[in-house]
């Protein structure tokens, strides 16, 4: 019942909203109006509160779009900022790099221009000295050559001041060929042009020519030398003649600038380095620490400029450089009142390692020749008449041969076909023909070309000896003559010349 009246209740209600109008329920048709009312108020007003709200997002969003457009712009503007930088860094890095590049190309022209010119100077100074040690060897041959022979004439011995002026004479002459030898040593080794032979050689070798050469000098001055006995071979791959050199220099150093009646102790050490020291000691007055400083210094004699003893100046500089060159070192030890120590290290090579065919070395070496008072022929070919009447004398020592000689290659060409000589003795700087390719002609006739031919110049540069070598001469000696030097050349040509005789026959 209670139910049933609530039902009726809502559809009256019901009724009553869907007719406002019914006049059967006037007072609910006005509620229902309200209500209606009502509804739509609230509805407007969350309308308008929803377009607020959506307005303030809209103009939020716009903020929010309008903030990240400026930052955006901003980014963009900064990085075409760092671009505009970036791009002017580039440029001027290009120019920049295009200048370096215009001055690497100038400093290259420039040092191309450089090298060519120190080549060419270098080439000129080569010239020069070649020529200089011909022109200053040429006078100097006739000079020792003459005086030689005064000093072993013995069938007109000189007086005894005749003796001792030719002492002199032959002491200036060498002396004078050292210096230019030295000279000649240090140029070529500052040029860059110098040549070493390197060879596997035993040091005990070295020592005993060492020894033979300076003990005469040593006891002249009142010196007593000594020198080691060695046990061992002590290989070393050097030039053997270079190593001799500087060994010499130092010997002589120690003897000439030692006390009266002082020592020089040669000695002889193997350093854990597997290289050996020779040192040279001496009992002479020894060097202030200044004077060490300036001792590999090119002509300074450290104040002996004005002493009695002879020297250039320059002997340890081309030591110095020679031994650098050969991959040892060298140096020195002084005590002022005591004496000096000068010292070189040479690298050890392996005994085993040794590859010298003692048998060929052997061969090698001068024998004997047996004189049988046959008489031969000695050609000579020389346009200079200084040398000429010194080989005519020394020529004239000799019962076992006759001398021919020519002024030119041509004529001496002529001679040798003609009297067909066992030996022919040839300058180099001949005119017309060159001594080199006169050979060249004596060699390509089957009648002649067996003749031993031996240079004799003043052509004495490492270059001319090897270009003289290897153009087929039997030997080269230079001028000055040394005597007994071409008198041993004179008897190992006569040797060949029997020997290819033989064998022809």
């Amino acid at each position: 019942m209670e139910k049933g009246g609530v039902a009726a209740m809502n559809r009256n209600d019901i009724d009553g909203a869907s007719d406002a109008n019914d006049p059967v329920h006037p007072g609910m048709a006005g509620q229902i109006k309200d209500r209606s009312f009502a509804v739509r108020g609230n509805e407007r007003r969350r309308g308008k509160e929803d377009a607020a709200h959506f307005r303030e997002e809209a103009a939020t969003s716009r903020a929010q779009e309008t903030a990240a457009t400026a930052t955006i712009q901003t980014a963009s503007d900064d990085h075409i900022t760092i671009l505009q930088q970036a791009n002017e860094r580039l440029i001027i890095t290009t120019i920049e790099a295009q200048k370096l590049t215009e001055q690497l190309q100038t400093t290259r022209i420039q040092l191309e221009r450089s090298k060519s010119a120190a080549e060419k100077a270098n080439l000129a100074k080569s010239e020069f000295l070649s020529s200089m040690s011909h022109e200053l060897r040429s006078p100097l041959n006739a000079i020792l050559g003459f005086a030689q022979l005064m000093e072993a004439d013995a069938s007109a011995p000189p007086t005894p001041p005749q003796k001792e002026s030719i002492r002199q004479i032959l002491k200036a002459g060498w002396y004078l060929l050292d210096l230019i030898n030295e000279i000649l040593d240090l140029a070529l080794i500052e040029s860059g042009k110098l040549s070493l032979s390197h060879e596997s050689i035993s040091l005990v070798d070295v020592m005993l020519d060492c020894q033979a050469m300076t003990e005469p000098q040593a006891q002249k001055h009142g010196i007593h030398i000594t020198f080691p006995r060695l046990e061992r071979a002590y290989l070393v791959y050097v030039d053997r003649t270079r190593v001799k050199q500087i060994l010499l220099n130092l010997l002589s150093n120690a003897i000439k600038y030692n006390r009266g009646g002082g020592t020089v102790a040669v000695g002889c050490t193997v350093t854990a380095q597997e290289r050996i020291r020779i040192s040279v000691t001496d009992t002479g007055l020894g060097l202030t620490p200044d004077k060490l400083g300036h001792l590999f210094q090119s002509f300074n004699r450290l104040g002996q400029e004005n002493s009695a003893e002879e020297g250039t100046g320059i002997g340890l500089v081309v030591s110095k450089r020679l031994i650098e060159l050969m991959g040892g070192a060298i140096g020195v030890e002084s005590t002022v009142g005591t004496g000096s120590v000068f010292w070189i290290e040479l690298n050890l090579i392996a005994e085993a390692q040794n590859t010298v065919d003692t048998a060929a070395l052997a061969a090698h070496v001068p024998a004997p020749v047996e004189n049988d008072m046959r008489l031969r022929t000695l050609l000579y070919i020389e346009d200079n008449p200084a040398n000429l009447k010194l080989v005519e004398q020394l020529i004239a020592r000799r019962a076992d041969l006759r001398l021919l000689s020519a002024g030119n290659a041509k004529s001496g060409i002529t001679l040798a076909r003609t009297h067909q000589p066992e030996i022919i003795l040839m300058d180099i700087n001949l005119p017309g023909i060159s001594g080199i390719e006169a050979l060249k002609i004596l060699r390509a006739d089957p009648l002649i070309k067996h003749i031993p031919v031996i240079a004799l110049s003043a052509h004495a540069m490492p270059h001319d000896i090897k270009k003289g070598m290897e153009s087929g001469f039997f030997r080269y000696i230079t001028k000055p003559i040394k005597v007994n030097e071409f008198m041993e050349t004179l008897d190992e040509a006569l040797k060949l010349s029997a020997t290819a005789e033989n064998t022809s026959k």
